[in-house]
């Protein structure tokens, strides 16, 4: 028996569009701008071309599997977070702020996420 519930690709997929508008708009309701905006909009570029990319129902070309689009994302996840530091706009509050929650928001979406396949499969004894 299984203890949680992990998510599939079909609703990671509709989670990874609703990041993408998210990374797209932070700046402006974030308030900052700038270099971090910019990177904030790569992100979100980012983010699109491979859900786009990605073999699975929301994707559209379907050329990224689905395991190596959990890698791919579980790497930006960790840029996003350490970002800030590494690109030395740590001290801007707002910007630091929201890329390090929007990392970890990345990290626990792919956590959670089942990017072999094996929800729902019977356990074999």
């Amino acid at each position: 028996m299984r203890l949680h519930q992990s998510i599939g690709g079909v609703t990671h997929g509709i989670i990874d569009y609703l990041m993408v508008i998210i990374l797209g708009i932070g700046p402006g309701v974030a308030g900052f701008s700038g270099r971090q905006a910019w990177f904030c909009y790569l992100f979100a570029f980012l983010l699109l071309a491979l859900t786009v990319c990605t073999r699975f129902p929301p994707g559209i070309f379907r050329i990224v599997r689905l395991p190596l689009h959990g890698v791919i994302e579980t790497l930006l996840a960790i840029l996003m977070i350490v970002l800030p530091w590494i690109a030395n706009f740590s001290r801007g509050v707002l910007s630091r702020n929201f890329f390090v929650a929007v990392g970890l928001l990345l990290a626990v979406i792919s956590a959670l996420t089942d990017f072999r396949g094996v929800r729902g499969e019977v356990p074999h004894p």
